[in-house]
C-alpha cells in the first residue's frame, strides 16, 4: 500500500473523531510546543526570536486553511498531515505513533522504544515554511519533547518514485529495508538544529561530496583492515563537523548492509562484534538500531 493510501486510511478514520463541521477542534486546546521548536519555526521578522524562515504557518494552530490552499502551497503535501493538524494533540501523537509502528520492523525492542518515545512527547505540530522570499513552501512534522527538552523534525515522506530514483543512482547497492521503510515516514529527519538524515534526493550528491572529502585519505578499521572509501555511503551528518554515519557496502552483519561511524579526524572505523558493543563503537547492524540511538537522548 502506498504512503498516501496509508495516510488516507488515517484521514477517513479521523473524520469521525473530535471535529466539528468546519474541521476545527471541538474545544480550544492549549499548545505545549517546545520553546526551542517555537524559536526555530519562527520568521526572520520576529524580533523576539532567532527565526530560520521567511514565512512560517503552524497548521495545527491555524485550521482555517482549506485543503486546496495547502496543496497549492505545498504540492507534495499528503492529506493525512493536513487532517492530522486538525486533531487534538493526544490524537495527533497517537496516530503518528501507530503510523511509525506500521512502517518499521515489528520487533519487541523497537516497539518498546517507540512507545516510550511517543509517550515522552507533549505535542506534534505541522509547520509549513518558506526559507526565503519566492522559495517554494515545504512542510515539516515537529515532535516536541515534554518539559522543554527539545524537539525532532521530519520532512514529507518520500514518494515511491523518489525512493526508486535513489536506488537507480546506486545501482550496485541494496539499501536496508528498514531504511527504505523509514523514508516512507520522513524523507529527512533531524534533532533540533542538527544537519541530520539526508533526503533521498540528496543522497547521491552528498555521497559525491563525501568521496571528494576523503579521496586522498588512507582508511582502515581499528584492527588495521583496509577500507575502500567508495564502499562508504553517508546518510547522516553532524552539524558543523565532518562526522558521518555511513552505510558500509562491504559489511553485511545480519543479511543486510550495516552502518558505521566515520570522522575525518580519526579515519578509523569500528565494527561491533555483538549487539552490546554497537552503541560504544557507533557501528550498527541495521538502520533502525542507529535511529533509536540517535533519538534516545538530547543533550
Amino acid at each position: 500500500m502506498s504512503i498516501v493510501a496509508n495516510f488516507f486510511l488515517i484521514y477517513y478514520s479521523l473524520k469521525t473523531r473530535g471535529l466539528d463541521k468546519s474541521g476545527s477542534h471541538l474545544k480550544k486546546e492549549k499548545f505545549f510546543m517546545d520553546s526551542h521548536a517555537i524559536e526555530y519555526y519562527s520568521p526572520y521578522s520576529n524580533p523576539e526570536s532567532v527565526g530560520h524562515f521567511h514565512q512560517v504557518i503552524s497548521l495545527h494552530e491555524n485550521t482555517h486553511f482549506d485543503w486546496m490552499e495547502v496543496k497549492n502551497m505545498v504540492p507534495k503535501m499528503c492529506k493525512g498531515w493536513y487532517e492530522l493538524a486538525r486533531l487534538p494533540i493526544k490524537d495527533r501523537i497517537e496516530f503518528i505513533r501507530d503510523f511509525w509502528l506500521s512502517k518499521l520492523p515489528y520487533l519487541p525492542h523497537i516497539n518498546d522504544f517507540l512507545t516510550k518515545f511517543f509517550s515522552s512527547l507533549d505535542d506534534i505540530g505541522v509547520f509549513i515554511t518558506q526559507q526565503k522570499y519566492e522559495d517554494p513552501f515545504n512542510a515539516h512534522l515537529v515532535y516536541s519533547l515534554s518539559n522543554n527538552n527539545g524537539f525532532f523534525h521530519g520532512s514529507i515522506p518520500a514518494s515511491e518514485s523518489e525512493i526508486v530514483a535513489m536506488q537507480k543512482e546506486f545501482q550496485n547497492i541494496i539499501f536496508p529495508t528498514d531504511y527504505l521503510s523509514f523514508l516512507q515516514i520522513h524523507n529527512s529527519f533531524s534533532k533540533q538544529t542538527d544537519t541530520g538524515l539526508f533526503a533521498s534526493y540528496h543522497m547521491k550528491s552528498r555521497y559525491l561530496e563525501f568521496q571528494k572529502l576523503i579521496e586522498k585519505e588512507s582508511m582502515s578499521t581499528i584492527k588495521g583492515e583496509i577500507v575502500n572509501p567508495a564502499s562508504l555511503i553517508p546518510f547522516y551528518e553532524s552539524y558543523g563537523m565532518p562526522v558521518f554515519q555511513c552505510f558500509w557496502s562491504d559489511w553485511y552483519p545480519d543479511l543486510e548492509m550495516g552502518n558505521v561511524y566515520f570522522s575525518s579526524e580519526s579515519k578509523k572505523i569500528s565494527i561491533c562484534e555483538n549487539i552490546e558493543e554497537c552503541a560504544e563503537t557507533l557501528s550498527f547492524q541495521n538502520f533502525v538500531d542507529w535511529l533509536m540511538f540517535y533519538m534516545e537522548k538530547i543533550d
